[in-house]
């Protein structure tokens, strides 16, 4: 991979969009030769780690489904799936060097307005053409075993991501409603079982009535979106019968993070050796920036 990845630093506009709304569109931050970089390790996850980093999710849908559940597929049934998983850094090479590159971290420092920053996880994300499965509203924060207001998730298309094929959709503003929202299982509305929280509300109707606000943008390689690990979000499915939208989602976190445990929420491996309050720094959620 291209190791110069910065192509520029957020403005301080930007900066101040990302607190104001929740969320924030940065165009041509990165290299783009540098993003599509990943494309080799992305592929090689999606072929080779179903059932290891990686999820069906589609087939988790179906699942869901079978039992009586609501899946939020529209009642299209698609040739595609939607896969994804977390914590690639840990297993594999490039996905490592990508998640703890610090040109990233210095984007997500200025933006959180942080003297540090530790990586929380990484995440790779694909909607082959022709996925009918849309990924549910959820707040990301209620699947993170930590607190602060220094927490935000980036999202780095691998593909032109836009309406088409799922790009994302933001609820303006909404990392500042008051309460926290169950996790549910991203392809259906069902929340986790044991979480704790309020029910996420129907957000189309809300913004059918003109009560929210929602923000979408289309986006390609080079580009990249940040937004608050409060901010509640969603995405389509793949309507393209022959685009790809693959993506990578880089979750850090800023100085004020400290462990807090949520019940039901899932745990990882090292979570047994924290307690409550403790600081991030450790291996398993090493300083990403500065370097």
């Amino acid at each position: 991979m291209n190791d110069m990845a910065l192509v520029r630093l957020p403005s301080e506009e930007e900066v101040t969009a990302f607190w104001e709304d929740g969320v924030v569109c940065l165009r041509g931050v990165l290299d783009p030769v540098f993003v599509l970089g990943m494309a080799p390790a992305v592929d090689r996850l999606v072929r080779e780690s179903i059932g290891g980093t990686m999820y069906d999710m589609s087939a988790m849908g179906a699942e869901i489904a079978s039992t009586g559940g609501d899946v939020l597929t529209g009642g299209r049934q698609g040739r595609g799936r939607f896969v994804s998983g977390t914590d690639h850094w840990r297993v594999d090479a490039d996905c490592r060097a990508f998640a703890l590159n610090p040109s990233i971290g210095e984007i997500v420092a200025r933006l959180l307005r942080s003297h540090k920053v530790n990586l929380w996880e990484d995440s790779v994300l694909v909607k082959e053409p022709d996925t009918a499965e849309r990924t549910a509203w959820h707040q990301d924060l209620s699947y993170f075993h930590v607190s602060g207001e220094q927490v935000c998730t980036t999202w780095i298309p691998l593909d032109v991501a836009d309406a088409e094929t799922g790009a994302m959709s933001f609820v303006r503003g909404s990392h500042r409603w008051q309460g926290q929202y169950r996790p549910n299982w991203f392809v259906s509305n069902l929340p986790m079982p044991g979480t704790e929280g309020e029910v996420i509300p129907d957000i189309e109707a809300l913004a059918a009535a003109g009560e929210v606000q929602l923000l979408r943008f289309d986006l390609g390689p080079g580009d990249m979106t940040v937004h608050h690990s409060r901010t509640l979000h969603a995405a389509g499915g793949n309507l393209s019968p022959d685009r790809r939208r693959r993506a990578i989602s880089l979750r850090y976190c800023g100085a004020d993070a400290v462990y807090h445990f949520r019940p039901g929420a899932p745990r990882k491996p090292h979570h047994e050796f924290v307690r409550e309050g403790d600081i991030l720094d450790s291996p398993d959620c090493p300083v990403v920036w500065p370097a």
